[in-house]
């Protein structure tokens, strides 16, 4: 199957795919090298094959995605790559896709941000659907990432994403609302969360921070720039690409993730949930995007007694303990601790709204609490100081949880 490769209305690429796998079987040709992916480029400053596919098949959802298998049943399809072609490769994350050879399709006519799309996949992929007729397999769900149930809907005319929890507690939908409130009180600019309930089940609700002329690029295709020394770490690593791209604020951005993904024992900020806006059409960064997916934190898969003691806690992107990671902290003036003086009433909020109870008890939400506070009191004595960042206490794998 012979596909153009476009950016918006910009053809970027001839391609051939796979028709079983929609796998790329070749680059025919290259029409606006400037215009492709970020990170699929050889050394040789060539578009690579190799890495374009992977940024492609990266597109569609993860096979480890909860309930993939029954629905791919349901669906019709043998993997979720094999979704990809139905929907064009179209997201609502960036302004890629693909158009078919003689298609004719145009932007302007199919593109999720101005035309509505199908509910199938997304009912599918929540259980909604048993496989009644043929579904509509037009949908922007077809190129969502991570392991959680999630979906897109379109409500009052916003493209807006729900996204579950893992069991037994779902907690991830509250954390997320949870770690809204505490970047709201820290002035970290951030994606507005908020819970809703489906079928007795909690989800969180988040607006696209994308829009038409936009897109995300993630920290992972950033860092695949520049080829990464054994020597150097892999913050130095990615500050060095977002020099190299002309990336502005990536220090002071990663100050306050840092400290806040400390403050939530965020256990999931891997290269994939955190990234950079540019403009689609001049190709210009706009900076670093708001900060988003935080709920896989505050112990959402410890015991309450496990919160408490704070231990077993995984760090990523850059260091594999939170407090060695804090040790990458330039400034931390910006930081003021007596905006978190209601974070015990916030959190309370969150979890005991009604419905929580069924997941969340009165002994595990004082736990989190605690661990809230106790964290916040070791930030508040923090004091910067430039140490060697060395690259020994790197993540070695930082891939995105299994839940």
């Amino acid at each position: 199957m012979n596909v153009t490769l476009m950016h918006r209305k910009l053809p970027v690429a001839g391609l051939s795919l796979d028709p079983a796998t929609a796998a790329i079987l070749k680059i025919r040709t290259v029409y606006a090298p400037a215009h492709l992916p970020i990170g699929v480029l050889s050394q040789k400053g060539t578009p690579d094959r190799a890495k374009l596919n992977e940024w492609w098949l990266d597109r569609s959802i993860p096979t480890s995605r909860s309930g993939m298998r029954e629905a791919l049943r349901t669906l019709g399809v043998a993997s979720p790559s094999s979704l990809l072609p139905h929907s064009y490769g179209l997201s609502l994350s960036d302004q890629y896709w693909v158009c078919p050879e003689g298609s004719g399709l145009r932007w302007e006519e199919i593109n999720f941000f101005d035309h509505p799309f199908s509910n199938d996949v997304g009912d599918i992929l929540f259980g909604l659907q048993k496989g009644e007729g043929n579904p509509n397999l037009f949908s922007p769900d077809n190129t969502s990432d991570g392991n959680l149930k999630k979906r897109w809907k379109i409500v009052d005319g916003k493209r807006v994403l729900l996204k579950g929890g893992s069991p037994p507690f779902h907690q991830q939908p509250f954390n997320e609302v949870i770690a809204a409130g505490i970047m709201e009180r820290l002035g970290i600019d951030h994606v507005p969360y908020a819970v809703v309930w489906d079928r007795g089940e909690p989800y969180s609700t988040c607006p696209d921070f994308v829009g038409r002329e936009t897109e995300l690029v993630s920290a992972w295709r950033i860092m695949l720039t520049r080829k990464k020394r054994n020597d150097v770490s892999l913050c130095q690593h990615f500050l060095d690409c977002c020099s190299s791209l002309g990336i502005e604020g990536a220090v002071p951005f990663l100050d306050r993730m840092i400290a806040l993904d400390f403050i939530l024992a965020n256990e999931d900020r891997h290269f994939g949930n955190f990234g950079v806006l540019r403009d689609a059409k001049t190709l210009e960064w706009l900076g670093f995007a708001p900060v988003y997916d935080s709920g896989s934190s505050l112990g959402y898969d410890k015991t309450a007694a496990g919160i408490r003691m704070g231990k077993g806690i995984i760090c990523k992107p850059f260091k594999n303990s939170h407090t060695v990671q804090l040790g990458l902290i330039s400034d931390i003036s910006w930081f003021r601790p007596d905006a978190l003086s209601d974070a015990g009433s916030l959190i309370r909020a969150v979890l005991t709204q009604k419905g929580a109870e069924e997941y969340i008890d009165a002994e595990r939400a004082e736990a989190i609490c605690f661990s809230v506070r106790r964290r916040i009191q070791m930030l508040t004595g923090f004091i910067p100081q430039k140490q060697r960042d060395a690259a020994s206490d790197d993540v070695a794998q930082n891939e995105a949880a299994a839940y």
